[in-house]
C-alpha cells in the first residue's frame, strides 16, 4: 500500500519522537539525580537507545520507510532511492518528532531535572557532548558510528522483504554502536536526535542549566550526514 506524503510525514514524526523518548529517557534514568535508574551505566544508555529504534522501525517501516533520521533520509536521495522533493518534509517531520519526543522526557523527568545540580549531566540527557574537548575526536566518532548504522540498515533491509528480523537487528546493531563507539560523544548518528533537542535545552528555564554548547552543534549534523552518504554509495556501487 502506498500512503500519502502527508501520512509518511506523520509517521517519521511519531517515530522520531518515540526513538528520542525512549532513547533520551534512558539517559535521563541514567543521569538524573534520584531516579530508579540513577547512575545504572551506559549499557543502560545503549538498551534505551536500540529499542528506542527498534520500536518505530516495527511500527513504520512498511509506512514511511521509518528513516527518522535526516541524515538516512538524504543518504537514499543522494544514491536515487529516495525522492529528493520529499526530502524537506521528511526532515521537516524528523525535527518536530525529535522536538516533541524530549518535551516529553522534560515532563516525565522534571522533579530530577530541579534536584540535579550537574549542568553536563542535564545538557547530556538532551544532546550530545564532545567530551575530549576535540571537535575533531567527535566527528570522527560521528562519521564512523553513522556510517556503520547506515551501512548496517541499508544491508538488511536490501532484500526489500518485510522481516521484523530486520529491524530486531537494527535495534541490536543501534546498542551495540552506543556501547561501542558512543562513549566519546553521546553519540548522535542522527542530526535530528541532537539539534532539535538542543534548542529545547537552550530555551527551558533550568535552574543549572549550563551552556547549550551550540558551538559543538555542527559536528552531530554535518558528521553524520557524511557517514550516512558515504555508506550509502559504498553499498550501491560495490556491493549491489
Amino acid at each position: 500500500m502506498h500512503y500519502s506524503l502527508f501520512i509518511r510525514c506523520v509517521a517519521e514524526f511519531v517515530g522520531t519522537a518515540i526513538m528520542v523518548g525512549l532513547g533520551n529517557g534512558s539517559v535521563a534514568n541514567v543521569e538524573l539525580k534520584g531516579t530508579k535508574g540513577y547512575q545504572g551505566g551506559w549499557v543502560l544508555i545503549g538498551f534505551g537507545y536500540g529499542i528506542g529504534v527498534m520500536i518505530p522501525a516495527l511500527m513504520f517501516a512498511t509506512i514511511s520507510g521509518a528513516q527518522i533520521n535526516p541524515a538516512m533520509t538524504i543518504g537514499a536521495a543522494v544514491v536515487g532511492n529516495f525522492p529528493w522533493q520529499e526530502v524537506l518534509p521528511y526532515i521537516i517531520a524528523q525535527l518536530l518528532g525529535a522536538f516533541v519526543g524530549q518535551l516529553a522526557v522534560v515532563i516525565a523527568y522534571k522533579p530530577y531535572y530541579d534536584r540535579t545540580t550537574d549542568a553536563e549531566a542535564i545538557l547530556g540527557t538532551f544532546s550530545t557532548i564532545d567530551a575530549a574537548g576535540s571537535s575533531l575526536n567527535g566527528f570522527v566518532n560521528e562519521f564512523l558510528g553513522t556510517f556503520l548504522l547506515v551501512l548496517g540498515a541499508v544491508a538488511m533491509t536490501a532484500d526489500k522483504v518485510d522481516s521484523r528480523a530486520d529491524f530486531i537487528g537494527l535495534g541490536f546493531l543501534v546498542m551495540c554502536l552506543v556501547v561501542s563507539l558512543g562513549g566519546a560523544t553521546g553519540p548522535a548518528l542522527n542530526p535530528a536526535r541532537d539539534i532539535a533537542p538542543r534548542i529545547l535545552h537552550a530555551i527551558w528555564p533550568f535552574e543549572y542549566k549550563g551552556s547549550s554548547q551550540f558551538g559543538y552543534a555542527w559536528v552531530p549534523i554535518v558528521a553524520p550526514i557524511a557517514g550516512a552518504i558515504a555508506a550509502t554509495v559504498l553499498w550501491k556501487y560495490v556491493f549491489s
